[in-house]
């Protein structure tokens, strides 16, 4: 049994972003995924919560938000009432030494607050602010509530997800909140460059939920337009390459295959022991393979099927064919390549003694990413950022 790698927080560590003041008044994953870049790379992310603290910290699983842990380690916590005068000035003040401002309410309410992007920019002129809503700061929708299942919906994602003779599948995942926060970061780090540069001045950043989502999804726009036909939701199976499908082994488990070039079609069918696959007509080429795909996909089936997980991972190993076990939770935790490439490690914890967690990315090796400090305690920092005076503000 593998076991992961355990890492303690150093609150001296300095990764690429040091000195780098963040202001992070959203709420849930876009915001979260966004400053949790940031934080992990050295950066001071001070979030701002309400007395009940961010939604993060609801969802909980056994009594524990392992999702707060997780998002928002690296992180301050402030906590005040957004309703008093008071505070809002003081956020004023504070975003005078800050260079980004991150927040997630629907458009409008930061103008209502009195902390509108004219009142920002005006007591910084480099202030980057980064707004993250449903659907955008314009257009017809920018009013309405708009969470990743709704973009998830609306980008045409779950249309061509899932089987075809079944529902469309909306992801099991946070995938519209998880792309807008990395879009997000990305875009954050362009602004501050141009801050910092010729451009010489702070900007407004309008990120939605839909524009993310929307941009990495394939082509379907302009396939609709050359074709007049809508992509059909086809499983595991790609619509532009054959083979590519998940196929279930002796013992249970299920490998996914990709197949996407000729010579890995070739090899393939050299390793299951059957080459004249090469020259059939019905497979010799990819435009055939796809008309075909049910047959192909019936005699890798039954290659894969008449073999166990781990004899099926040693023969397409030795032959060089692109093959790969579909994992679980219960597997991640445990495999060698995840322990050892450090894609997830342990860290110390109070309620759970050690807590699994991804490392950082991206990975950078002058600069690497830091653990500073596990994820705060609501209200944490308020005596540290906002002095004395404020300690009892959560209260």
């Amino acid at each position: 049994m593998t076991t992961l790698r355990r890492r303690d927080y150093d609150p001296a560590a300095k990764g690429a972003l040091d000195g780098l003041r963040v202001i992070d008044l959203s709420r849930l994953v876009a915001g979260n995924m966004l400053t949790k870049v940031l934080a992990d790379h050295g950066a001071e992310v001070i979030k701002v919560e309400p007395p009940e603290g961010d939604t993060l910290r609801a969802w909980k699983v056994n009594g524990i938000s392992t999702a707060w842990k997780t998002w928002c380690r690296n992180k301050k916590s402030i906590c005040v009432n957004l309703r008093d005068p008071a505070v809002i000035a003081k956020l004023l003040e504070l975003a005078k030494t800050a260079d980004i401002l991150v927040e997630s309410f629907r458009p409008g309410v930061l103008e209502a607050m009195g902390l509108g992007p004219d009142k920002l920019l005006a007591a910084n002129p480099r202030l980057v602010i980064t707004r993250i809503s449903g659907w955008g700061q314009t257009g017809p929708f920018k009013h309405k509530p708009g969470f990743g299942t709704l973009v998830e919906g609306y980008s045409g994602f779950a249309a061509v997800n899932g089987f075809e003779d079944r529902e469309p599948v909306l992801p099991p995942m946070f995938m519209g909140d998880a792309y807008a926060g990395l879009y997000g970061a990305s875009a954050t780090m362009i602004a501050l460059h141009a801050a910092r540069g010729e451009y010489g001045r702070g900007q407004v950043i309008d990120l939605s939920l839909f524009d993310p989502i929307f941009a990495v999804m394939e082509p379907q726009i302009a396939n609709w337009r050359l074709t007049g036909k809508r992509k059909t939701r086809s499983g595991s199976r790609s619509q532009n390459t054959a083979p590519r499908n998940a196929y279930r082994t002796a013992d249970g488990g299920w490998l996914g295959l990709s197949s996407s070039t000729q010579g890995m079609t070739e090899k393939l069918f050299r390793s299951i022991g059957r080459p004249e696959l090469i020259t059939d007509p019905r497979f010799a080429v990819n435009a055939e393979r796809l008309k075909h795909h049910e047959i192909l996909d019936g005699i890798i089936g039954e290659f894969v099927g008449a073999r166990s997980m781990a004899e099926n991972l040693a023969h397409f190993d030795a032959a060089g064919v692109t093959i790969g076990p579909i994992m679980e939770a219960k597997d991640l935790e445990t495999d060698a390549y995840v322990a050892e490439h450090e894609s997830l490690i342990e860290m110390p914890d109070e309620e759970m003694g050690w807590v699994p967690m991804h490392g950082e990315v991206p990975r950078l090796s002058g600069t690497p990413g830091v653990f500073a400090r596990p994820a705060p305690k609501l209200g944490e920092h308020n005596a540290e950022i906002l002095g004395e005076g404020w300690a009892a503000a959560a209260e």
